[in-house]
Order: structure tokens, then C-alpha cells, then sequence
């Protein structure tokens, strides 16, 4: 799918609460689409009351729809049944996934569906093969600990990519044998939507995967404080992550996962393998999504030598790219997604380069061809561990250029202050490579590459103010369960 009428999309508003539409709520927030500003629907805000309610319907779900107690390779076999669903449901989400978000339509039908689909399938498959252990004991006892879900889990999605990162929340969480409720983006709150009918009709109860709209002062602070959630999750920025995590300790201590913000260095080395690769994978690092992903390579660290040299191989490719509309043919630079977070890039390019930063690339909103905030990928080089652009978190397609001339200084370079989600590093030498993935502070370090695989099976997630707990993987599957010992005398 290269392109679609963004006036012939019918969205479905409202939250979805045991299985049914809920178009309820005394206030509302419009809804506009990145790529031109109209705002084409409004979503009501879930109140206390409101979440209240999603929240004891999912309980009552829980407790008496059998899903958790279902035998768990039935609870799989209903899960591939709905990652069958999803994927096969491609024309529908794909630009229902692109109409709101900055996720151009032909990267949503051929990555993000077919890849939100895998996901489910994935976790499917954990739920009869990982639970509890028999524990080694002395000879008169038996012990064991027993796998359980937690009841309901609380989960936050970001606006970036809606369907995927709401598919790493739920994905887990369900085939654990937990009910969800979730909270997407008031950004992009509508294919989610479609996500939770899909469930409905793969044969998850009703009640066991719910959607709630809102904001996060109102909706996300109700949801995460709610004495009946027994973990969150959530994804977005570090403050927000906070906060979050502060809720839950004043309302019952509950155990979160949260993958926040980044400052990701990519470290390249003179001996790095093929420099028009490298200079490809470093562009689509910063560019890709227009920036707008938490573990965007946004720090370049190159060896002096051929700092020039990778420059303006990166310049090349930035060039190439082309901003538009998501629902055009050929984008491949979609739009910021608000004018206020476009403005937010612009502020802090400025001061960076008021501040003596050499503006080298781009610089400048960029012409899509619509009223949406489109920016151009740019490159602030004679920038210092100081510099604005290269200690805040911009979300947006700015990289910044130091260079270094020992792997001492590299990895001093690379380490920063608050953030620790991911890095990069690009060299020959495999003692080296080995060296930084050791040294450096993230929960994430790609040798020769940038960006995760699309197995599922390593985790992800960050250090230090860049999240806690793991999204992906065996961790987190498990995370959604809470273990219980239990040791039995076995002595007459």
C-alpha cells in the first residue's frame, strides 16, 4: 500500500470497555492529523470514573472469563488466531495507523502491522512453555514456585508508533493470562481501537483487553493510582516515566517497566567497514520517523580522520530523502508530529548554534507538500558535552557531530549524565567493539548495526534515567507474572 485519500477514513472514537464502544465523557480532546493540522475526530477523556469503571470491569473479567485459568496452549492457539487477524487486517490498520501518527502508510502495511502481528504470535508461544520451577530442597521437602499473573496491568503508549508499541504492552501481558487496560496516546488514539476488536473476534473475552482515552494528567494519573492494577507500563519521555513511578509507590508499591528517554551515541571508527553503509545506517538512525524515536542515534562520535568524510556521505543521504503527507506515495521524511514539538526543535537548534555550534545540515522546516511541521534532518557540528542539542533529548531529526582521537576519549565521550537507553558502534576490531559494549552506559549497544532485530528475543530497555525493567524478550513475558514459593513437608 503506496498512498491513500485521507477523507474517505471513518474512524471510531470513544474507549472500549468490555469489549463494547463507550463514547462517554464530559470533556474532549480533538484529534489532528501531523501531516496537515486538521483535526479530523475527538476523543472524550476518561475521568476517575471512567477508569474506574474499565478498570473493575477488567477485574471481574479476569476473575470469572476463565482466561486465566484457560489451559495455556488454548490461550495461545486464541492469540495466533489474533495475530492471524492482525496481519490479515492490513488495508484497514495500515492507514488507520498512518491518518494520525508520523508513520507513512507504506512503512505501517509492510513494518509496523506485519511486525505488531509477529508480536502477539510471539508471546503466544510463551504461554505454555515458561511458568514456575521445582526448586532444589533437602529430601523431606518439596519446593516450587508457582507462576501467576498479576490481574490487570496498567499500560501507557506513546504516540510514535502506536500499534507497535501498544503490541509490547499487551502481547506479554495477555498470554501471561493478565487483563489490560490501556491508555494510547490522545495523539493517536484510533488503531488501537481496531487492535482490541480484532482481540474480540480471535476469541479473548470480553473485558480482558480494554482501550481508555484521555490525557495523562487526567487519564494516565487515574489509571497507574487505581488500587486494582497490579503492574504498569509505559513508554514515553523520563519525566513522565517519574512521575509514573512515583504514583505507584504512593498507591500500593506496584511494579512498573518503563522505557523512557534517550541520548543514544553511535561511536564510529576509522577502520569501520564500508563508509557509505555506515553514513546510511547513521542517517536512518536520526531520520527515520522523522527522529521521533527514543533510542535515535542522535550523538555522531567519529574518529577525526574521516569526520569530514562521513559528513557529507550523511549530508548525501539526508538529501535524498523526501518529506510529505503519510498518506503520500514515495515518502520517506514524514512530518513532526505537532507544530509545538516543531517549534520545541527549532528552539533548541537555535540556542545550540547562538551558543557556537556550527549549523552544518538543514537547519529549517522543510516543504511537504501540506500545513504539517515537516523538519529537515540537520547536522550541528563544534558542539560540546554542553551544548543544549547534545545533552537534551531533541525527538527530532538533529544529530550532533564531536569527533574524538583515542578509544579513551570515544568512550568519555559517549557516556552521558541522565541517559543510558542505547549506542552504536562501528569498527573492524572485535576487541575493541567488545571493549565499548562493556564501558558503555546504555541497555542497548549494537556493534556494526543500529537498531533491534525483528525476533523479539532480546530485550530492550535502558539505564539509569533511561527506563527500568525490559520490553521485549523472555523478561518480559515474566515480568508480567508474580512468582510464588511454595515449600511442602513431605515427612509422615
Amino acid at each position: 500500500m503506496d498512498s491513500f485519500d485521507p477523507a474517505k477514513i471513518v474512524v471510531r472514537g470513544g474507549h472500549f470497555i468490555g469489549g463494547e464502544y463507550v463514547d462517554e465523557g464530559a470533556v474532549r480532546i480533538d484529534v489532528a492529523r501531523p501531516s496537515d493540522g486538521v483535526v479530523y475526530a475527538s476523543v472524550p477523556v476518561a475521568d476517575a470514573a471512567m477508569i474506574d469503571r474499565a478498570v473493575e470491569n477488567a477485574w471481574t473479567a479476569f476473575r470469572t472469563s476463565g482466561w486465566a485459568r484457560m489451559a495455556p496452549r488454548e490461550r495461545a492457539r486464541i492469540l495466533r488466531r489474533f495475530a492471524d487477524l492482525v496481519a490479515a487486517d492490513v488495508e484497514t490498520l495500515a492507514p488507520l495507523e498512518a491518518i494520525g501518527s508520523t508513520r507513512p502508510v507504506r512503512d505501517a502495511a509492510a513494518w509496523d502491522v506485519p511486525y505488531t502481528a509477529e508480536g502477539i504470535r510471539f508471546y503466544a508461544e510463551f504461554a505454555d512453555k515458561l511458568g514456575g520451577e521445582v526448586m532444589s530442597t533437602d529430601h523431606d521437602h518439596l519446593g516450587l514456585t508457582i507462576a501467576e499473573p498479576y490481574g490487570v496491568i496498567g499500560a501507557i503508549a506513546p504516540w510514535n508508533f502506536p500499534l507497535v508499541m501498544a503490541s509490547w504492552k499487551i502481547a506479554p501481558a495477555l498470554a501471561a493470562g493478565n487483563a489490560v487496560v490501556l491508555k494510547p496516546s490522545e495523539m493517536t488514539p484510533f488503531s488501537v481501537l481496531r487492535l482490541a476488536e480484532l482481540a474480540i473476534e480471535a476469541g479473548v473475552p470480553r473485558g480482558i483487553f480494554n482501550v481508555v482515552q484521555g490525557d495523562g494528567r487526567t487519564t494516565g494519573d487515574a489509571l497507574v493510582r487505581h488500587p486494582r492494577i497490579g503492574k504498569v507500563t509505559f513508554t514515553g519521555s523520563t519525566r513522565t516515566g517519574a512521575a509514573i513511578m512515583a504514583a505507584c509507590a504512593e498507591t500500593g508499591t506496584k511494579p512498573v517497566t518503563l522505557e523512557l528517554g534517550g541520548k543514544s551515541p553511535q561511536l564510529v571508527f576509522a577502520d569501520a567497514p564500508r563508509l557509505d553503509d555506515v553514513a546510511r545506517r547513521i542517517a536512518g538512525a536520526i531520520a527515520g520517523n522523522a527522529g521521533q524515536v527514543c533510542n535515535a542515534g542522535s550523538r555522531l562520535l567519529v574518529e577525526r580522520s574521516i569526520a569530514d568524510d562521513l559528513a557529507l556521505r550523511i549530508q548525501r543521504v539526508f538529501a535524498e530523502l523526501k518529506p510529505g503527507a503519510t498518506w503520500a506515495s514515495g515518502t520517506t521524511l514524514p512530518p513532526i508530529i505537532s507544530e509545538p514539538q516543531a517549534a520545541r526543535i527549532e528552539a533548541i537548534v537555535g540556542r545550540t548554534v547562538a551558543s557556537g555550534a556550527q549549523l552544518r545540515f538543514g537547519g529549517e522546516r522543510a516543504d511537504g507538500g501540506t500545513p504539517g511541521a515537516f523538519y529537515t534532518p540537520t547536522i550541528l557540528s563544534n558542539v560540546t558535552q554542553h551544548s543544549e542539542a547534545v545533552r537534551e533529548e531533541v525527538f527530532g531529526p538533529v544529530l550532533t557531530l564531536q569527533t574524538f582521537d583515542t578509544e579513551e576519549e570515544a568512550l568519555e565521550l559517549a557516556q552521558h549524565p541522565e541517559y543510558g537507553l542505547a549506542a552504536g558502534v562501528h569498527t573492524a576490531d572485535l576487541g575493541r567493539a567488545l571493549r565499548l559494549v562493556r564501558g558503555i552506559e546504555a541497555g542497548n549497544v549494537w556493534v556494526n548495526r543500529y537498531g533491534r532485530t525483528s525476533d523479539f528475543m532480546i530485550p530492550t530497555g535502558g539505564y539509569k534515567r533511561s527506563g527500568i525493567g525490559k520490553d521485549l524478550g523472555r523478561q518480559a513475558y515474566e515480568a508480567n507474572l508474580r512468582f510464588k514459593s511454595v515449600l511442602i513437608d513431605l515427612r509422615p
